[in-house]
């Protein structure tokens, strides 16, 4: 009897600690704070990880007992699987630098311009902070201008092509000027990233920058720089 306690302690304990961790990112979609949804995800996944070495105390009775293991080995894969989400981003995020802003050029980085009203009432703002780049540099040295062997108006049609194959919101597309400026949403939390590409002549061909910020949030977890690998393979394979 309480060998089957146990293992239905574990598992329903793990099924909604799991839950939770789960949903965090779709609630913070629909509006709850990122701050209690963070919250509440980091607590579930120390419960999921509790009831996982519960359904593994289960386990070890079972056996010892010869009862139905089943539902004791759901608990603990279902609990470490809660656990090792959150944990694998917690990890990831120490092994990359604490930051957000990622660009191309980090001397002169493109500027936001029709975005900037979007940003209002986002946690970070356009401007750029020069104190990033060293960490960038770091953690990221292959994200540089992309230089091509073509005039400044093919280079500019490749990109607003690139951007728009890339599904995210466009906002501007200012040919004149070489600049594009386009909103990125992820997938698990909707976090609103926003991009801008720049396009300039550059000794017969051209020169193609580009920065991806997040609105909110303090480690990206490299998001910005694999938008950025991947934008600018896009528009060099055309």
């Amino acid at each position: 009897m309480l060998t089957s306690r146990l293992s239905t302690i574990a598992l329903i304990g793990a099924l909604v600690a799991a839950g939770i961790v789960v949903l965090a990112g779709p609630l913070h979609r629909f509006g709850v704070p990122f701050g209690t949804v963070f919250s509440a995800m980091q607590i579930a996944a120390i419960a999921a990880a509790a009831f996982a070495i519960l359904g593994i105390i289960a386990l070890i009775l079972a056996f010892a007992r010869k009862r139905p293991k089943t539902a004791a080995i759901a608990a603990i894969l279902i609990g470490g699987a809660g656990f090792l989400a959150p944990a694998s981003m917690a990890a990831q995020a120490g092994n990359l630098p604490f930051i957000h802003d990622i660009t191309t050029d980090t001397d002169d980085p493109p500027a936001f311009v029709d975005v900037v009203p979007l940003r209002a009432d986002a946690p970070n703002p356009a401007a750029y902070d020069p104190a990033v780049a060293e960490q960038q540099k770091a953690g990221y040295p292959d994200i540089v201008p992309l230089h091509l062997d073509m005039p400044p108006e093919e280079a500019f049609a490749r990109a607003l092509a690139a951007v728009e194959e890339s599904g995210w919101e466009l906002h501007a597309a200012e040919r004149d000027e070489g600049r594009i400026e386009a909103t990125a949403t992820t997938a698990w939390f909707g976090f609103k990233d926003d991009v801008v590409v720049r396009v300039r002549p550059e000794s017969g061909g051209s020169v193609v920058d580009v920065r991806s910020k997040s609105r909110i949030g303090q480690s990206d977890l490299g998001k910005n720089a694999a938008r950025i690998r991947d934008l600018l393979t896009r528009i060099e394979t055309g």
